[in-house]
C-alpha cells in the first residue's frame, strides 16, 4: 500500500510518459525539418531576384556539399560509398538534387510561394501509383482514394475560373513545377526498390558533391555571368538555403526518421507547405486565395490518407525531403 503523499501511476501511463520523453528529440528534429523547408520557399524566391536560377542552385548546393563534408568527417563517418550504392547515389543527385531544385527554382520564377509550395508537395501522390506500377505494391481502397482527393485539389488550382490557360508563363512556371515533384516521386521509387548498403545520411555528401558538379557546369553553360551585387541580405538569404534549408533540415529529418513511426513522420512533413504558404504571406504579402485553401486542404488530406494507410516500409524517405 502507498504511504500518505504518494501516488499510484497506472503502468501504461508511466510506459506513455516514458515513450513520449524518449520520442521527444526526434519531434522537435521534426519540427526543425519541417519549418526550415516552409520558410526556405520565400528564401529562396528571395535569392532569384539576385541570381537566376541555375546560380542560385549551384550555389547553394556547394555550400551545403562543403559543409556536410566537414560534418562527415568531424564524425568520422566520411568513406566513400560502396559501389553498389552508386545507382541510387546519382539518382538521388540528379533526379532530385538537380531536377527537382532547378525545376522549381524556375517555377518561383512565375508561381506565387505558396502555390509553389504546394505543387512542389503532390510528390506522394505520384508516388502511389507509381509504387503500384513499377514496384508491385499493393493499390489499396483507401491509396487510391488519396490519389483522387489529390487529384481533385489539383483540378481546383487549375480551373479555368482561377487560372488563365493563356499566360504562357503561368504555364510553364506550374508545368515546371509539377514536373519537378514527378522527378522526385521517380527518385522516391529508385530510393525504395534499392538494396542500401550504407546509410542513406552517409551518402547524402557525395549526392550533394554530384549535384554540385553538375548545376556547376549546367549554370556555366546555360546562365550568363551574373554582375552579383554582394549585399549582406543576398549572403544571409544563401547561407540560410544552404545551412538550415539544407544541411539542417535533412540531418533533422533524418534524426526523426530513426525515432518516430514512418507515419507520424510522414504525416508531420505535410506541414512544410502550410508553413510555406504563411511565410510567404510574412515575406511578401501573398495572401493564400480560397481556391488555394481548397487545393491544400484536398492535396494534403490526400497524402494524408495515403500515408496513413501505408505500412511502415512505404515510407518515402524523409530524410530527402524538402
Amino acid at each position: 500500500m502507498p504511504t500518505t503523499g504518494e501516488q499510484t501511476v497506472d503502468p501504461l501511463v508511466a510506459t506513455a510518459r516514458a515513450t513520449t520523453a524518449s520520442r521527444l528529440p526526434a519531434f522537435l528534429a521534426l519540427a526543425a525539418a519541417v519549418s526550415a523547408w516552409g520558410i526556405g520557399w520565400p528564401v529562396n524566391r528571395g535569392i532569384l531576384y539576385h541570381l537566376p536560377p541555375l546560380s542560385a542552385v549551384a550555389l547553394r548546393s556547394a555550400v551545403a556539399a562543403a559543409t556536410l563534408f566537414a560534418i562527415a568527417a568531424w564524425r568520422r563517418r566520411l568513406a566513400p560509398p560502396d559501389p553498389r550504392d552508386l545507382p541510387v547515389v546519382l539518382s538521388i543527385s540528379l533526379l532530385h538534387m538537380v531536377g527537382y531544385a532547378v525545376l522549381v527554382a524556375i517555377g518561383l520564377l512565375f508561381v506565387p510561394v505558396g502555390r509553389s509550395a504546394v505543387l512542389g508537395y503532390t510528390t506522394p501522390l505520384w508516388v502511389t501509383p507509381g509504387a503500384s506500377l513499377f514496384l508491385g505494391e499493393r493499390l489499396t481502397p483507401w491509396r487510391a482514394a488519396g490519389v483522387a482527393l489529390g487529384i481533385a485539389g489539383l483540378a481546383v488550382l487549375f480551373n479555368p475560373l482561377d487560372f488563365d490557360w493563356h499566360d504562357q508563363a503561368a504555364l510553364l512556371g506550374n508545368g515546371a513545377l509539377l514536373a519537378a515533384a514527378l522527378l522526385w516521386a521517380a527518385s522516391i521509387l529508385h530510393i525504395r526498390a534499392h538494396r542500401w548498403q550504407a546509410t542513406p545520411f552517409d551518402l547524402i555528401p557525395w549526392e550533394m558533391a554530384v549535384a554540385t558538379v553538375a548545376l556547376s557546369v549546367l549554370a556555366l553553360a546555360v546562365d550568363p555571368w551574373p554582375a552579383v551585387e554582394w549585399t549582406p541580405s543576398l549572403i544571409l538569404l544563401l547561407l540560410y538555403s544552404a545551412l538550415p534549408g539544407t544541411v539542417l533540415a535533412y540531418w533533422a529529418a533524418a534524426v526523426a526518421s530513426r525515432g518516430l513511426p514512418a507515419v507520424t513522420t510522414s504525416l508531420g512533413l505535410l506541414a512544410a507547405p502550410v508553413i510555406g504558404i504563411a511565410a510567404s504571406a510574412a515575406a511578401f504579402g501573398e495572401m493564400p486565395t480560397l481556391s488555394l485553401g481548397v487545393a491544400v486542404v484536398l492535396i494534403v488530406g490526400g497524402i494524408a490518407l495515403g500515408a496513413v494507410s501505408s505500412p511502415a516500409r512505404c515510407n518515402p524517405a524523409p530524410a530527402l525531403m524538402e
